[in-house]
């Protein structure tokens, strides 16, 4: 069996952890990106993989990650840009932009597009970790991705989770014709710390009593693996947004194929990406 090299970034605790260990067990070379350097790190020495540290609230730390990760993997068969929070109060990054939007959107972006002809020449399939909170609290204004003028945790939250399904498919429509295979998914609501210090309403289901209730992570990591493992294009369906391994319905601004150009350039414009403008032609995913 050939191994597949699968980049995993927040994947030093909840459903990133949990698929980085049954990926390593299966015969993959899992590569592990956390924030945490001790976490990272212990996950690491666990499935003796290798890892890396950086701040996705710091685009230099994420620029610094692309190039480790050029240099040291010649090919990369799964990107899954699972790393991500709900945050507290309007908090602007050393970046100038609204944290939640920038750890949940702006670098995976800026990561993805920097590994982009590395990702095309090895077929990749890019996998991006969504939640529910796209349709419960995501309404994007272009005009307004730093909320600027109007911010809750739940809506700031809910456009980035929103923003991940967009990227997903304006990612197929650009370069699935150059071998890259895009999906977003909800994982469900799953234990774990990510809400630990936010101010938002969601953070007593995740550290109450209601907590036996969730889902665990190993659960939730289930399409995610599901997703790494299986093969785009027979078990599941390019630029596509999953939940418990089936097509899901999504916010109907995801939808929406202008909105999708229209987020991908103001995200490049933000992080001064090199990014390509020019759309490959695919059909885009229906509904």
């Amino acid at each position: 069996m050939t191994v597949r090299t699968i980049i995993i970034t927040g994947a030093s605790d909840g459903i990133g952890a949990a698929a980085a260990r049954k990926l390593s067990r299966d015969g993959d070379q899992v590569v592990l990106v956390g924030r945490s350097a001790e976490k990272t790190s212990a996950i690491a020495a666990e499935l003796g993989a290798d890892s890396f540290v950086a701040d996705f609230a710091d685009l230099a730390q994420v620029r610094g990650l692309a190039t480790d990760l050029l240099e040291r993997y010649p090919r990369i068969d799964v990107l899954a840009n699972n790393a991500g929070g709900i945050m507290g109060a309007r908090e602007t990054t050393v970046d100038g932009h609204e944290k939640t939007f920038q750890v949940n959107h702006l670098a995976p972006f800026l990561l993805t597009t920097l590994l982009i002809e590395r990702l095309a020449d090895s077929t990749v399939s890019v996998i991006n970790t969504s939640s529910a909170a796209n349709s419960l609290f995501g309404r994007i204004d272009l005009d307004d991705l730093d909320a600027e003028r109007k911010y809750s945790a739940n809506k700031a939250y809910g456009d980035a989770k929103l923003a991940n399904i967009l990227f997903t498919q304006e990612l197929h429509r650009r370069y699935n014709d150059e071998g890259i295979s895009t999906a977003a998914f909800h994982p469900g609501v799953v234990a774990t710390s990510f809400s630990a210090t936010s101010t938002s309403p969601m953070r007593f289901i995740y550290q109450s009593a209601l907590k036996r209730f969730l889902l665990t992570p190993e659960q939730g990591a289930d399409t995610l693996v599901w997703l790494a493992t299986a093969t785009p294009g027979s078990d599941w369906r390019s630029g596509a947004y999953y939940e418990k391994r089936k097509i899901a319905g999504a916010n109907t601004q995801a939808y929406d194929p202008e909105l999708a150009a229209g987020l991908w350039e103001r995200s490049a414009a933000m992080v001064a990406a090199p990014v390509s403008t020019e759309a490959v032609p695919a059909e885009a995913p229906a509904p």
